[in-house]
């Protein structure tokens, strides 16, 4: 991340309201089914290949019939469990681009910070997991340092979203912005945008004589919100659809709310390997085909986040 000028420059003011986000809560009752389930459902082979994007794919995946998918369940309302089924935007998204492809999208739960690695080790075909697309990720580097840690990702992008303040309810430290953290503790998922943010404000902080913020990071999102509740931190940071969930939804609302401007608008992004270009131009086509014929806008439509939509499915396009 750069200085905190170009932060703010880059802050916006979107319509997503908090109360269309809470919509997911009241959707929990009624969620049909995992949504990793096979799409094609017992047809086998035969029937998957009647499906119109199934040429498309590698034959490796043709054949074993499934994208495995390197995810962190623990972030509502992007992919979380319910009764032990996996639910959420993500999950919704590939069920509808597996009815393209033919293929069944199968989440597998992992550590945030450890997601691209299973795309290196093969334990995963693609990464789909509220991961921002950035230039560091797309090439390998190590946000924090700047080294080349690996040989990157190709994103193909399908969500845009800003990142979010929020603090324990009544906001007792008056914190407005990120400035108003010098000096202080806050809480983030480790390896994410927003620990990024923090790290990067936290030297801005110091340069300006107000101190150090201490930041601590977490494997999940949801740990991190136990540790603000309980009087841990003085605020916390996520992707704007993730706090605002949480805001609404934890303590029956009672416990955080959301302060100050969303900041580093940008794009979510599928991750495939550079070596798997036939893969990640299969994505895209599928995405484009639910853009094309509406389920897209119906999936975010039914999690309240209509505003992250993209109209253009593009590869790489975060910076």
């Amino acid at each position: 991340m750069t200085a905190r000028t170009t932060r703010r420059s880059a802050a916006v003011s979107r319509s997503l309201g908090i109360g269309a986000v809470a919509v997911a809560g009241a959707l929990l009752l009624t969620a049909c089914g995992d949504q990793t389930e096979n799409a094609g459902g017992d047809g086998g082979k035969t029937k998957a290949s009647d499906a119109p994007l199934f040429d498309k794919l590698p034959k490796k995946i043709q054949d074993a019939g499934v994208i495995k998918v390197g995810s962190d369940i623990a972030y509502p309302p992007v992919e979380f469990k319910d009764g032990g089924k996996t639910v959420g935007i993500d999950p919704d998204i590939a069920a509808a681009m597996g009815k393209q492809l033919g293929v069944e999208f199968q989440f597998n739960n992992g550590v945030f910070d450890g997601l691209i690695t299973s795309l290196r080790s093969k334990r995963n075909d693609i990464v789909m997991s509220a991961m921002s697309d950035t230039k560091d990720r797309q090439e390998g580097v190590d946000s924090g340092t700047g080294k080349k840690v690996g040989e990157g990702v190709d994103f193909v992008d399908y969500f845009t979203a800003g990142v979010s303040i929020y603090t324990e309810k009544g906001n007792p430290k008056k914190i407005e912005d990120w400035n108003d953290l010098c000096g202080k503790k806050m809480v983030v998922q480790r390896g994410t945008v927003s620990h990024d943010l923090a790290k990067a404000q936290s030297k801005e902080c110091e340069k300006d004589d107000k101190g150090k913020i201490t930041v601590e990071a977490f494997d999940n999102d949801v740990e991190a919100q136990t540790r603000l509740r309980g009087g841990g931190a003085v605020a916390g940071s996520s992707d704007f659809p993730v706090a605002a969930y949480a805001v609404k939804t934890s303590g029956g609302g009672k416990d955080f709310e959301l302060v100050g401007e969303q900041v580093e608008a940008g794009p979510y992004g599928i991750a495939v390997s550079k070596d798997n270009t036939e893969l990640r131009d299969a994505i895209k086509a599928a995405l484009e085909a639910i853009i094309e014929n509406g389920e897209y806008d119906k999936i975010l439509k039914k999690w309240g986040v209509e505003d992250g939509a993209v109209t253009e499915v593009k590869i790489n396009g975060g910076s």
